[in-house]
C-alpha cells in the first residue's frame, strides 16, 4: 500500500516519525469516514428513487460491480506488482459451494440493510440497525455456546433501551416506518450470522478476505437473479424511464465502487490503528452521519430522540471497551497481525455500518 513502509527515523530525533505517523493515521481515519458516510447517503439516494422500486436489482448490481473490480484489481496487481497487492483468484466450483452458506446470509444482510435504509432514511438508520451487538451475544450463545460477561450484557441492555426509545420517539414525529424497523432488525441479525459463518468458511479461501469477497459476490450475483424474477422487479426495470440515462448508471456504478472500497478502507483503518480503535471510529462516524442527515434534511428532533441515539452509541462503545479488556485478560493464541485479519470479516460489508 502507498501509505505503508514510511516508518523511517529522522536522524535528529523521533519528532518527524511521530508527526508522519499521526498524519497517516488521521488520513486513514478520514478516508474511512468519507467512504462509509458517502456510501450510506449514496445508497439512500439510489433506493429513494420513486420511479424505480427495485432494491434487489440495486443490490445485485453493486455485487456485480464488486466482482468486476476484483477482476480489475487482479489484472492491475500483475501489471503493477510493486504498487498493488491483490490475490490471484481463479474460480473454483468446490470453493464456491463451500462459501455458499455464507453467501445466503450475506444476501440477507445486504438486502435487509438496503431495505431498512430505503424505509427509514439516514437519520434513523443508526438506531434502526443498532441491534447487531445484541444479536452477536444471543447467537454466539445459541450457535457457538459462548457465554457473555455481565458487564457486556449490561451494555447490550443500554443498546436495547436506546433502540426502543428511538422507535418511540420516531413514532412521535410521525415518520416511523415499522417495515423499516423490521428490516433493520433482520439486517442486524444477518450481520451477526455473517460474522459467525465467515469464521467457519475462511479456511476454504485460505483465510484471505479478498478471495472471500470474490466468491461471496459471485454467489450473490447468481442467487439474486431468481429473487429479482420472483419479486417482479423486471417489470419495474422495463417501465423505468431513465434506463438509458448515463447519470443513473454512473451513480449505480459509483455505489458499487464505494461498496468495494469500504472493505479496503476498513482493513486499512484496522491495520494502521487497531480493531478497538476501528470500532470506536465507526461509532463516532455513525454519530456524525446522523447529525449530517438531520442537518441536511433540516429536521427538528426532540431531546429524547437524540438521547436514544446517544444510548445506542454509548452502549456500543462500552461493549467494545468491555470486550477489549476481556481479550487482554485472556491469553491470545494468534499473533497480533493474524488477530486483526480475523476481525476484518466481521467489520466488513457492502454497505458499511
Amino acid at each position: 500500500m502507498a501509505l505503508a513502509g514510511s516508518e523511517t527515523m529522522n536522524p535528529d530525533g523521533d519528532g518527524e516519525t511521530f508527526i508522519l505517523r499521526a498524519v497517516r493515521i488521521g488520513a486513514v481515519v478520514a478516508l474511512y469516514w468519507f467512504v462509509s458516510i458517502t456510501m450510506v447517503f449514496l445508497n439512500s439516494y439510489l433506493l429513494d428513487n420513486r420511479e424505480l422500486d427495485a432494491p434487489l436489482f440495486v443490490t445485485f448490481y453493486q455485487c456485480l460491480v464488486t466482482v468486476g473490480l476484483c477482476w480489475l484489481m487482479q489484472l492491475l496487481s500483475k501489471v503493477c506488482p510493486g504498487l498493488i497487492d491483490f490475490p490471484s483468484v481463479k474460480f473454483d466450483l468446490k470453493t464456491s459451494r463451500e462459501v455458499l452458506p455464507l453467501s445466503i446470509v450475506f444476501i440477507g444482510m445486504i438486502t435487509f440493510n438496503n431495505l431498512c435504509l430505503k424505509h427509514v432514511g439516514v437519520a434513523f438508520y443508526t438506531v434502526g440497525r443498532s441491534l447487531s451487538t445484541v444479536f452477536n451475544v444471543l447467537l454466539s450463545y445459541i450457535i457457538l455456546k459462548q457465554t457473555t460477561s455481565l458487564q457486556a450484557i449490561m451494555c447490550c441492555g443500554v443498546i436495547l433501551g436506546g433502540f426502543w426509545l428511538g422507535v418511540d420517539q420516531e413514532g412521535m414525529t410521525g415518520n416511523l416506518s415499522w417495515t423499516g424497523v423490521f428490516f433493520g432488525v433482520l439486517a442486524s441479525a444477518c450481520v451477526s450470522l455473517n460474522a459467525i459463518f465467515t469464521k467457519k468458511v475462511m479456511p476454504a479461501v485460505e483465510g484471505n478476505i479478498w478471495k472471500l469477497s470474490y466468491y461471496n459476490n459471485i454467489n450473490a450475483c447468481v442467487l439474486f437473479l431468481p429473487l429479482i424474477l420472483l419479486f417482479g422487479e423486471l417489470g419495474s426495470l422495463a417501465s423505468f424511464s431513465h434506463s438509458s440515462d448515463l447519470k443513473f448508471w454512473g451513480m449505480m456504478t459509483l455505489g458499487g465502487v464505494f461498496g468495494f472500497a469500504i472493505g479496503y478502507v476498513t482493513g486499512l483503518q484496522i491495520k494502521f490503528t487497531s480493531p478497538l480503535t476501528h470500532n470506536v471510529s465507526g461509532t463516532a462516524k455513525a454519530c456524525a452521519q446522523t447529525v449530517i442527515a438531520v442537518v441536511y434534511n433540516s429536521s427538528s428532533k426532540s431531546l429524547l430522540w437524540w438521547t436514544s441515539n446517544l444510548m445506542v452509541l454509548v452502549g456500543s462503545s462500552a461493549y467494545t471497551w468491555v470486550k477489549s479488556l476481556e481479550m487482554k485478560k485472556t491469553p491470545q493464541r494468534v499473533p497480533p497481525d493474524s488477530a486483526k485479519e480475523k476481525l476484518l470479516p466481521e467489520e466488513k460489508g457492502n454497505l458499511g455500518v
